[in-house]
C-alpha cells in the first residue's frame, strides 16, 4: 500500500471525525489509494517534491511538539468511522509552469502587432517619401517566410571541409597532411585545448577563448527593425534582425587597430593580438597579408579564428542556421563577419571543397538575402551545380518567381544572368523537358553570355549570331551607355569565368550547339522584365562592386567595368566599400570616449616590464635615453608606432645607422615645418580624424639617472653616441 501524503492524511482525519462504518471507510480509502497511486522512479520524486511545495504554501508551519502529539493520537484512535471521501481540490500550476507562462506573456507583449504598427506609423512620418505600409503588408504570410527559411537553413554537418576532403583523398591522407603541418614549435604552441565550434575546427595552437572575447549579440528593437525596413524601402517581412555589439575593451583595441593600419606597420598587428587574440579585424587584416604572400594555409587559419570569435558571440535566440535571423549590414560591428565568411568561401573554392563552399555561401546569403551585401548569389549559381544541389537552386528560383511582386525592391535571382543559365543547366542534368526552353530564355534574356561561353568550350557560333550586335563582347564600360549595362556585362563575364568548366562536358556542348541553331535569326527583343530595375538600385550595385573588390586577385580583369568613383576611392581592407546607408563606421564618432587599452602611449604600460625590454633592446644607457627623449618630443612621430618605444626600438634595430640618424634629423626639421609630410609617409595617404594621442605624463627609464629630457635631444650627441661608444640596438 502506498504511503499517504500529508494532505491526504489531513483529509482522512477530518472525515474520520464525521463517523461511519469500517467497511465504507476501507472502500473509500482503497479508492483514494487507487486514484493517487504514486508513480515510480524519478516521476515519484518529482511528484513528491511538488506535493511538499504545495503543502508548505497552503498550511502554516507547526511546532514539532504539535506534530508529535497528532501522530500519537492518530496511532491510538485508528480509522474506524465511516468516511465520505470528498474530491480533493485541483492543484494549481507549479512554479516552473508559472515561470514559463510569465515568459510567454512577456514575449507576446514584446511581439504585439500594435507596437509594430505604431513603430511603422512613426517611421512613415520620418520617411515621407516612401509609400505608406498597409496592414496587409505588415502581416506578410507566415507560410512565405517559412518557405524561405527552409531554403536558407544551413546543414551544420556540411560546414566541415575536412569531411568533404576525406571523401576525395581518404582519411589516411588527410591525417598525414594534418600531422605534417601541425608540428610547429615555439611560444604559440599549446596543448590540451578543447574548444567547440560549428564554423571551424579550433586547433591546439589557438589561444583559449575567454567568454565572448568582447563581442555580444543583441536583437534589434521593433523601432530599429522597422527603421531598417524603411531605410531601404522594403515591405515588412516575418524575420528577426540582430546586431553585434563591441565591449569597451574591444572598441579600444579596434581604435588601436585603425591606428596601426594608418601607420603602415604590419608588425603592430602582433601587439594587438597579444592584447586580444580574437580581434576579428586584426585577424582578417593578417589573413589578407598572408594571402598576398600566397601563404594560403596561414591566411585561412586567421579567417577561421575570426569566424570563431564571432560564433562565440552568437548565443541565446540567435541561430545562424535556421534561415530566419538577419544581421544589419549597415552597422559596422556586423560587417567583419560578412567579410570573414566571404574570405572563407573563396578559400574553400580554391581547395575544391564545393559542397562546403555552397553551405557557407548559403549562410552568407541568409544573413541578408534582400541586398546580399557580399554577392553570395554570385557564388551559389555555380556552387549549387558543382555541389549537386540542383533541387535547391530550382526551388529558390521558383520561390522568387511566385513571390517577386511581394518582395519588390529586394534582390531577386531572376535579375542575375548566371541564375538563368544555371537553372537551364540544372534542368538539363535532371533530365527535364523544360531545359531547352529555359536555355533559350536565358540566351534571349542575357545574350552576352553566349559568345563568352562558346569561346570557353570551343564552340563555333554561326556567323549571323557572332556578328549580331546583341552578342558583341565588351571588355570594359567605355562603350556602354549606362552603368546598369556595365553591371550586366560584368555579371556575364563573372558567371562564365566560374562556371564554364560545367559546360565543357560533351553532352552539354552538343546541347548548347543544338539550342543555338534553333534560335530565331531575327532575335526579337524580349519585353523588359520587372527585375531589370534592381540592377539600377545603388544598394544592389554596391553589393556587386564589393563582391569584386573582395576577390581582387581573381577578379582583377573585371575592374574595367567598375566606375571610377569605386576604384579610386580610399578604402581599408577591413571594411571594403561601406554601404551608403551605413549607420556606423570606424570614424571619430564611433571611437569617441574610447580608451586606448593597448598602451598605444608607452606610458600606460607597466614601467618595469617596459624598462627591462628596452634595456635588452638598447644596452647602451646613453643612447637609450636619447631614444626616449626623441620619442617623447615628437608625439606625431610616436603615433606611427602602435607598440610605442618598444616597437620603435625593434624597427630601429634593423635600420642602417645612417638611415636611423637621417630619419631622426628629418623629424626634428619637420617640427619647424609642420605642413610637411612625415618621413616615410605615403604620398596622399589618408589620415583618419582620430583624437590626438594623449600627452606624455612622465618619463620612462631610470628616475635617478640625471637625464634632462630636452638637453638630450641634440643632433651631434646622437651621432657621437651612436658612432663611438654605443654597441647599437640589440636584435629581437
Amino acid at each position: 500500500m502506498s504511503r499517504l501524503n500529508k494532505r491526504q492524511q489531513r483529509e482522512l482525519e477530518k472525515l474520520a471525525a464525521l463517523g461511519g462504518d469500517n467497511k465504507s471507510n476501507e472502500e473509500d480509502e482503497d479508492e483514494a489509494f487507487e486514484q493517487t497511486k504514486a508513480p515510480s522512479g524519478f516521476a515519484a520524486l518529482m511528484n513528491q517534491d511538488v506535493e511538499d511545495d504545495e503543502d508548505e504554501d497552503e498550511t502554516p508551519a507547526k511546532s514539532s511538539k504539535s506534530k508529535k502529539s497528532k501522530k500519537k493520537k492518530k496511532k491510538e484512535s485508528g480509522i474506524s468511522t465511516p468516511v465520505t471521501l470528498q474530491i480533493p481540490p485541483v492543484p494549481g500550476p507549479s512554479k516552473k509552469d508559472k515561470k514559463a507562462l510569465k515568459k510567454q506573456k512577456a514575449k507576446e507583449k514584446k511581439d504585439d502587432p500594435l507596437d509594430i504598427d505604431k513603430a511603422l506609423a512613426e517611421l512613415s512620418m520620418k520617411y515621407p517619401d516612401l509609400k505608406p505600409v498597409s496592414n496587409a503588408a505588415t502581416n506578410t504570410s507566415t507560410d512565405t517566410s517559412r518557405q524561405l527559411s527552409a531554403l536558407l537553413s544551413v546543414a551544420v554537418q556540411n560546414l566541415d571541409s575536412e569531411v568533404e576532403m576525406r571523401k576525395f583523398f581518404g582519411s589516411k591522407v588527410i591525417a598525414a597532411s594534418k600531422s605534417g603541418t601541425s608540428g610547429s614549435s615555439g611560444p604559440s604552441r599549446r596543448q590540451n585545448v578543447v574548444q567547440r565550434s560549428t564554423l571551424t575546427r579550433p586547433k591546439p595552437t589557438w589561444w583559449p577563448a575567454q567568454l565572448r572575447e568582447g563581442l555580444s549579440i543583441r536583437q534589434l528593437s521593433v523601432e530599429e527593425s522597422a527603421d531598417t525596413i524603411f531605410r531601404h524601402g522594403w515591405e515588412p517581412f516575418n524575420e528577426n534582425w540582430w546586431t553585434v555589439e563591441y565591449s569597451k575593451k574591444y572598441r579600444g583595441v579596434t581604435l588601436a587597430f585603425m591606428q596601426t593600419v594608418m601607420s603602415g606597420d604590419p608588425d603592430g598587428f602582433n601587439n594587438l593580438l597579444r592584447a586580444l587574440p580574437y580581434h576579428a579585424d586584426t585577424l582578417l587584416q593578417l589573413s589578407e597579408v598572408y594571402n598576398h604572400r600566397e601563404e594560403f594555409s596561414s591566411a585561412a587559419e586567421f579567417v577561421d579564428r575570426a569566424l570563431f570569435a564571432y560564433e562565440r558571440a552568437f548565443v541565446g535566440s540567435f541561430n545562424f542556421t535556421n534561415g530566419i535571423n538577419r544581421l544589419d549590414f549597415d552597422r559596422v560591428e556586423n560587417r567583419p563577419f560578412f567579410l570573414a565568411l566571404h574570405r572563407q568561401i573563396a578559400d574553400l573554392q580554391r581547395r575544391g571543397c564545393n559542397r562546403t563552399a555552397f553551405e557557407f555561401s548559403k549562410l552568407l546569403y541568409s544573413l541578408d538575402p534582400w541586398s546580399d551585401p557580399h554577392g553570395a548569389l554570385l557564388h551559389l549559381d555555380s556552387l549549387a551545380i558543382k555541389g549537386s544541389m540542383h533541387d535547391w537552386l530550382l526551388d529558390l528560383w521558383d520561390f522568387f518567381q511566385r513571390h517577386s511582386k511581394d518582395l519588390e525592391s529586394r534582390l531577386n535571382v531572376m535579375a542575375l544572368p548566371g541564375w538563368w543559365y544555371a537553372r537551364a543547366l540544372a534542368l538539363r542534368i535532371k533530365g527535364s523537358d523544360q531545359s531547352t526552353k529555359a536555355l533559350k530564355d536565358a540566351i534571349e534574356r542575357f545574350p552576352a553570355v553566349l559568345p563568352l561561353l562558346a569561346d570557353k568550350v570551343d564552340l563555333s557560333l554561326p556567323e549571323e549570331i557572332r556578328s549580331h550586335q546583341k552578342f558583341r563582347i565588351h571588355t570594359d564600360a567605355l562603350s556602354l551607355s549606362t552603368q546598369t549595362q556595365a553591371i550586366v556585362q560584368l555579371l556575364c563575364h563573372l558567371y562564365v569565368q566560374r562556371s564554364h568548366p560545367l559546360w565543357k562536358k560533351a553532352e552539354h556542348v552538343k546541347w548548347l550547339a543544338e539550342t543555338v541553331k534553333s534560335l530565331n535569326p531575327s532575335f526579337p527583343t524580349p519585353p523588359t522584365p520587372e527585375t531589370d530595375h534592381l540592377l539600377s538600385l545603388p544598394l544592389i550595385q554596391s553589393s556587386i562592386y564589393r563582391h569584386v573588390l573582395v576577390l581582387e586577385q581573381s577578379c582583377r580583369r573585371l575592374f574595367p567595368f567598375l566606375p571610377k568613383e569605386v576604384t579610386n576611392s580610399r578604402q581599408v581592407a577591413c571594411d571594403p566599400l561601406p554601404p551608403a546607408s551605413k549607420i556606423s563606421e570606424y570614424d571619430t564618432e564611433f571611437f569617441r570616449g574610447t580608451e586606448d587599452v593597448l598602451s598605444y602611449n608607452p606610458r600606460r604600460r607597466n614601467r618595469r616590464d617596459e624598462q627591462r625590454m628596452l634595456e635588452r633592446l638598447v644596452p647602451d644607457p646613453i643612447f637609450r635615453r636619447q631614444l626616449l627623449a626623441f620619442f617623447e618630443a615628437h608625439p606625431q612621430f610616436a603615433a606611427r608606432f602602435p607598440g610605442g618605444i618598444i616597437q620603435f626600438a625593434q624597427i630601429a634595430a634593423n635600420l642602417p645607422e645612417d638611415a636611423l640618424e637621417d630619419m631622426m634629423i628629418a623629424e626634428a626639421d619637420n617640427m619647424q615645418e609642420p605642413n610637411r609630410e612625415l618621413p616615410g609617409q605615403m604620398p596622399g595617404h589618408p589620415v583618419f580624424d582620430f583624437d590626438d594621442p594623449p600627452a606624455l605624463e612622465e618619463q620612462v627609464g631610470d628616475e635617478d639617472d640625471g637625464s634632462e629630457g630636452e638637453d638630450l635631444f641634440v643632433r651631434p650627441l646622437v651621432r657621437s653616441s651612436r658612432g663611438a661608444s654605443s654597441p647599437g640596438l640589440a636584435g629581437n
